[in-house]
């Protein structure tokens, strides 16, 4: 079967300091602590239509390449997740990575992304 190609990398939109609802500010805390746990180069963690929250940290093996945010959006659709309402990524990065941001849009067009630096502070979210 042929590899899809990866959605491009999205930035994050530009802002002051960004405000986080308590619900998207918990995102982002579970994300680092996920990326913290195993030291992963990326965390992330998303909240379902029922609110429940799945939090994931990127992984890199010789057969498996995940990201973070592909592996959060898996963690969700295995317990039955049919929509997201928010996702946040913790990462080094200063754009959203394609693969993440397409699995994100697989179960919302319209959840926000927060995109955070490894000390938590928000640099933007993505929208569309």
């Amino acid at each position: 079967m042929p590899e899809s190609p990866a959605a491009p990398a999205a930035r994050p939109t530009p802002a002051a300091p960004v405000e986080l609802s308590a619900e998207d500010a918990k995102l982002v805390v579970l994300a680092r602590g996920a990326r913290g746990r195993v030291g992963a180069v990326e965390g992330a963690a998303v909240r379902d239509q029922d609110g429940r929250t799945y939090a994931a940290a990127s992984v890199a093996l010789p057969s498996l390449t995940l990201t973070a945010l592909q592996l959060a959006v898996a963690s969700a659709v295995a317990a039955g997740a049919t929509r997201l309402e928010a996702a946040a990524v913790v990462t080094e990065a200063s754009t959203l990575d394609g693969a993440g941001h397409a699995a994100v849009r697989d179960l919302a067009t319209d959840a926000p992304i927060h995109v955070a630096a490894p000390d938590g502070a928000v640099l933007g979210t993505v929208v569309e």
